[in-house]
């Protein structure tokens, strides 16, 4: 038999692309997504090989009368006209209570075919249908129907036939005059974490992995090899960390897989001690011309610094670094950068990071943070010891500490949230990690930061006490009554460092813990953290609605703590949403490293639209994460690009308003938000469209009188699935379009995110 399957958006898919045997012809035994059910009565649902060129088929019977079903659940396209069809043969089929032998769609009035009774050979039944919201129907071969029917039928060649989209006509009634508290810019929050290619291999520039050498050269983690052998690891006066590896004369310590770029220049340095000539040698291929040399001589006993200075030749990710011995030397450590990187930072992704322009980065955790401790993070970089990474895979190098992470604060002109570790860390670590980053010169540890180069303090107002402690997942957990008082200590101590300080306490309203860190905490607490992830939905609309569904049930809850819980009468105490995020797919660019489509796009689209609406309860929102792991940015060895999630993030920090406005009206799928600028001088609307059809949307404006012309700024793919990449990164764009009419409602392509800026008159 012929593949059935349903044509969705101008792509057919078959029946191996989803839960849908409309042929019955796989697996033979059972058919594949199908099961059946008795709805009333009695008879029986068999698999016969009886079809209608002896082919597989359903067949339904009943001798004393039976509401009985086979069924599937075939995913459709919302708001489209579909038919579906089938072919029944009938057996004496003698309706009493019931209609007879027939499809339908299982709660979905009016969607059925003509029913056939008696005896019939192979007929052709249909009905056509309009989905709406819907993007899953059940489908059912009915026997009975809504009472009782006996007799036999065989039901074959099921099928669901796209006809189209359905008209739409959605009206947004926007009242100006009813506004909502000001939203807040820290909404459009980041966060940044020690764990797969987030920070090294995405923000810092370092070329090498393990430059400290945490693993021994030649182990199976370790990306340095020794072709000929004549490495040794030797832990007595290792430079660095618990060893450091010995070349002996003759040999070779060297790492392939460098990322080049043909014509930079990249720098760096290598420590060494011992005797003799060193040869090192950075090489894009294997002809003798593609290579560049750094000869090394003037070596001693103690370890000595000498740079290394290279021009690429070629642009790879396959390139090596080679470090070749006369004579027996040891390796301290080694580094090697693009030259212009900025303060040890790939200018790349920090050009990205400008643009995306979020006010506030939350760092170093996450999961990570409950093992961290922060002061192997400081001091001489070449000298910070490297570390199993304590929750995740691979090193921490200790490259990116405090200093590392201030500096990138600076360069983003944006505002540092630090966590502190409550989980293995206690409270004496934490108050210390205050007065190095915030106490004056004349505190221990401020004279400290300044003999690490950085006299003047930082002044960071955002500290978060702990990440995630409700989850067994997390180092030092311990139950909630315990973890309260926790809490209460180390929250006493970091304001003893800095009474000026916010502290950000640690929430899960979907457990007790919410509620009890706000009945027991409340006065050593500035916001509750919450979070959510999202995994993928198959429907568009409904895995686009799920990230504003997760925000508004935060807020509902939160608003029920602070009505309820005795202990915050009086007091305010919003929340900081700060990871929220899609988490689902494969691992693309390092570890947690999932690729984001248009389809993640209009779903964190629409999340910002939930969080302007929420914005009595919700202070802060902290995307999680920045660069890679989960990122609305992807990095290659060489290149950075915008994944759709991004661009969006970007388009509204850089361009939505700050008052927002009631919005209702029939909105046929579309989610739209709206809020004045902060002048009032022009308001911005919002609109996700996740429908596979190109939709006009009228707006109804009260309580303003605005121009006919807008400005508007649009994200749009050529089909939900299409996505960004290093390589590619223009596929999907950020693009501003020429002033429009609105008059007559404004347009929107479909699979795409629209920000109009409407002017007042």
């Amino acid at each position: 038999m012929l593949a059935i399957g349903v044509v969705l958006a101008g792509c057919f898919v078959t029946a191996a692309d989803m839960p849908f045997n409309g042929t019955f012809e796989t697996p033979v035994g059972k058919p594949a997504g199908w099961e059946s059910r008795v709805w009333g009565g009695g008879g029986r649902a068999t698999y016969e090989q009886a079809g209608r060129n002896g082919s597989w088929c359903v067949v339904i019977g009943s001798a004393e009368g039976g509401d009985v079903s086979w069924y599937a659940f075939v995913p459709v396209q919302a708001y489209s006209r579909y038919r579906a069809s089938a072919w029944i043969k009938t057996d004496n089929v003698s309706p009493s209570s019931g209609k007879g032998a027939l499809i339908n769609l299982h709660e979905f009035p009016g969607a059925q075919s003509g029913p056939l009774t008696g005896t019939n050979d192979w007929t052709q039944v249909s009905f056509e249908f309009d989905s709406g919201k819907r993007e899953t129907v059940q489908l059912c071969c009915l026997f009975g129907g809504w009472g009782n029917a006996t007799g036999k039928a065989w039901y074959d060649d099921v099928a669901i036939e796209y006809l189209g989209p359905s008209e739409v006509h959605p009206v947004a009634d926007i009242d100006t005059t009813k506004t909502g508290a000001p939203i807040s810019k820290y909404i459009y929050g980041q966060f940044i974490e020690h764990l797969g290619h987030c920070i090294y291999g995405g923000i810092w520039a370092e070329v090498l992995d393990d430059r400290k050498f945490f693993y021994p050269a030649g182990a199976p983690e370790s990306p340095w090899k020794a072709p000929s052998g004549g490495v040794d690891m030797i832990k007595e006066a290792a430079f660095v960390g618990e060893h450091s590896p010995q070349i002996a004369g003759g040999h070779t310590l060297l790492q392939s897989g460098l990322g080049l770029i043909k014509g930079k220049r990249y720098e760096g340095r290598i420590i060494l001690s011992g005797s003799g000539t060193v040869r090192v040698t950075l090489a894009w291929g294997d002809a003798p011309g593609d290579r560049a040399e750094v000869t090394i001589e003037g070596l001693t006993s103690e370890f000595k610094t000498f740079p290394l200075v290279f021009k690429s030749g070629a642009s790879t990710d396959e390139a090596r670094i080679e470090i070749a011995a006369a004579e027996t030397i040891r390796v301290g450590t080694l580094s090697l950068m693009p030259e212009d990187n900025v303060n040890g930072m790939r200018r790349d992704t920090l050009g990205l990071l400008k643009k995306l322009n979020a006010p506030i980065y939350r760092w170093p955790g996450g999961n990570f943070v409950s093992g961290y401790n922060w002061k192997d993070g400081i001091g001489e970089r070449d000298k910070r010891p490297p570390r199993k990474n304590p929750a995740w895979k691979g090193v921490e190098h200790n490259d990116f500490g405090i200093h590392e992470f201030m500096l990138f604060c600076e360069e983003l002109n944006t505002e540092p949230y630090i966590a502190v570790n409550s989980g293995l860390g206690d409270v004496q670590l934490a108050k210390e990690e205050v007065e190095y980053v915030n106490g004056g010169e004349d505190t221990p540890m401020g004279r400290l930061r300044a003999s690490n180069g950085h006299p003047a303090p930082w002044h960071c107002v955002y500290w978060s006490v702990g990440n995630e402690m409700y989850g067994s997942w997390q180092l030092g957990n311990v139950p909630l009554d315990q973890y309260q008082q926790r809490h209460n200590e180390f929250a006493k101590a970091m304001r003893a460092a800095d009474s000026s300080i916010k502290l950000i306490g640690v929430g899960d309203s979907g457990s007790p813990w919410s509620a009890g860190m706000l009945a027991n905490c409340a006065d050593h607490m500035d916001l509750l953290s919450e979070h959510f992830y999202c995994g993928a939905k198959p429907g568009l609309l409904e895995h686009v609605a799920q990230i504003p569904e997760n925000v508004r049930r935060k807020a509902e809850t939160h608003r029920k703590y602070l009505k309820e819980i005795p202990a915050l009468q009086g007091k305010t105490i919003p929340i900081a949403l700060d990871e929220w995020n899609y988490w689902y797919g494969p691992d693309i660019f390092g570890e947690i490293g999932t690729r984001y489509f248009v389809k993640d796009g209009l779903g964190i689209a629409a999340g910002i639209h939930e969080y302007t609406r929420q914005s009595d309860v919700i202070f802060m929102a902290n995307y999680a994460q920045t660069v890679n792991v989960i990122g609305a940015i992807k990095a290659d060895k060489t290149a950075a690009a915008f994944e759709t999630t991004g661009l969006v993030l970007m388009l509204y920090r850089n361009h939505y308003g700050e008052t927002p406005v009631a919005v209702t009206g029939d909105l046929a799928g579309l989610d739209v938000a709206a809020a004045w600028n902060k002048e009032r001088s022009a308001l911005t609307v919002g609109v996700v469209n996740p429908l596979g059809q190109d939709v006009s949307l009228k707006l109804n404006v009260t309580g303003a009188t605005l121009s006919n012309r807008a400005r508007v700024w649009r994200i749009a793919g050529p089909e939900p699935m299409a996505h960004n990449d290093p390589k590619t990164p223009d596929v999907i764009e950020l693009v501003q379009d020429k002033a429009t009419a609105i008059d007559e409602g404004v347009k929107l392509p479909k699979w795409s995110v629209n920000l109009f800026e409407i002017p007042v008159k």
